[in-house]
């Protein structure tokens, strides 16, 4: 008999458990162990919104606190999770507290990738990853205020856009040949890094960071090939790192995350884990991966509370992601790997357009530049695996959901 389930992360993930295993019946006892003092929030807004002042802290909870209380939920916020021993089936805390578990659901995100360059630990230098985090930043964001952003990623070009708006002077410095180059089309970098030079963004790629200099506070960023520039507060967005400390401790399998099956069960037949942390198959693209979207762990969480309750169930989602910038929204659906062949549809100097993936006729992927209807049909395109035809997906003036 299942009678304790222990969630160890407060992010979307955990959030989401904790619903699925409510409205699914569950009348046990669930714990929620999370390592920062805020109740369960959504973390988008942290580079846009939320960073400018435009949304409240409230605005960000999934969930009031008096959900948690209605439902039962004991909550350990503010708590590190320090030890798991995965034979008695405990989780030690940081205050000493042992906690057992009949189920353990383990939703510990991805952590911020590190600057290792000379300088990087001045004064300054500032990471966006939780609610913390945003308060030293928005301090920063001056009027006039020289930012530097590391990393031409989703964050990074968020915060720019931020800071933009904020009044700074921004800079953002990519170590490869084009911004967002692991994610997006080639005409999708450029078509972002025109919007960003139009509303006065720099930005440098080529360039590989080497140091960070300052009299106690960074003052300059040095890169590789002898330029500098002047920092008055830099913000670093050069990946994630999937948490997984507390599991490989425990001896679960990790590979560039926690392994987990296609039900999101650990190599401990008790254990589970959904979210960024998670090394994942998926049946529908035939490969492992390991996502850090929104939309997955939602997703991942649900499956993993359903199977934590003996109902099984796979976990087959198409992934998608979304980004705002300024007034653009990109919309991806799918993963592009293994594509032979890339098709742009509509003109991007109309500021609409999408870009499709196909191998073969079977559709892997879409981005959508403020192209909600591509978006919407190549959801429900990609999980059908419906075969279409390259011509009529070229042809502007045919819906995509037509193109078959």
């Amino acid at each position: 008999m299942i009678s304790t389930i222990l969630i160890i992360g407060g992010g979307q993930a955990g959030a989401q458990a904790i619903d699925t295993l409510r409205r699914e019946g569950f009348g046990g006892r669930i714990v929620l162990i999370g390592d920062e003092p805020e109740l369960p929030y959504q973390r988008p807004p942290l580079s846009k919104k939320y960073l400018s002042g435009e949304m409240a802290a409230d605005r960000l909870l999934f969930r009031h606190r008096s959900f948690y209380d209605e439902h039962r939920i004991e909550l350990k916020l503010g708590q590190r999770a320090v030890r798991l021993d995965a034979q008695a089936r405990q989780v030690a805390l940081a205050d000493g507290e042992t906690l057992s578990y009949d189920r353990l659901l383990l939703c510990l995100g991805a952590a911020s990738r590190r600057l290792t360059c000379p300088g990087a630990d001045l004064a300054g230098v500032h990471y966006l990853r939780g609610i913390a985090d945003v308060g030293a930043i928005q301090a920063g964001l001056k009027p006039l205020a020289r930012v530097v952003i590391i990393g031409g990623g989703y964050i990074g070009l968020e915060t720019a856009a931020t800071g933009i708006k904020m009044g700074c002077e921004v800079t953002v410095l990519e170590m490869a040949d084009r911004i967002m180059n692991r994610v997006v089309a080639p005409s999708v970098s450029t078509y972002f890094s025109d919007e960003h030079a139009s509303h006065g963004v720099r930005i440098h790629c080529d360039t590989r960071v080497v140091g960070l200099e300052g009299a106690g506070r960074v003052e300059r960023v040095v890169c590789a090939d002898g330029k500098s520039h002047a920092a008055d507060l830099i913000v670093v967005g050069v990946g994630a790192v999937a948490a997984t400390d507390i599991a490989s401790a425990a001896g679960l399998a990790c590979d560039n995350g926690i392994v987990v099956d296609e039900h999101c069960r650990t190599s401990d037949a008790a254990i589970f884990a959904a979210g960024d942390c998670t090394n994942h198959p998926s049946p529908h693209y035939g490969r492992r991966m390991r996502l850090e979207s929104v939309d997955n762990a939602f997703e991942q969480a649900k499956t993993a509370a359903l199977n934590m309750l003996d109902r099984p169930t796979v976990h087959d989602r198409v992934p998608w992601f979304w980004s705002d910038q300024f007034d653009n929204k990109l919309l991806i659906v799918g993963l592009s790997q293994d594509h032979d062949r890339q098709i742009v549809r509509g003109d991007p100097a109309s500021r609409s357009f999408s870009v499709c993936y196909l191998k073969g006729r079977e559709l892997l992927a879409v981005e959508a530049i403020n192209h909600s209807k591509d978006y919407m049909a190549a959801r429900k395109l990609i999980a059908e695996r419906t075969l279409l035809n390259p011509e009529k997906i070229a042809d502007g003036n045919c819906a995509l959901k037509e193109a078959v």
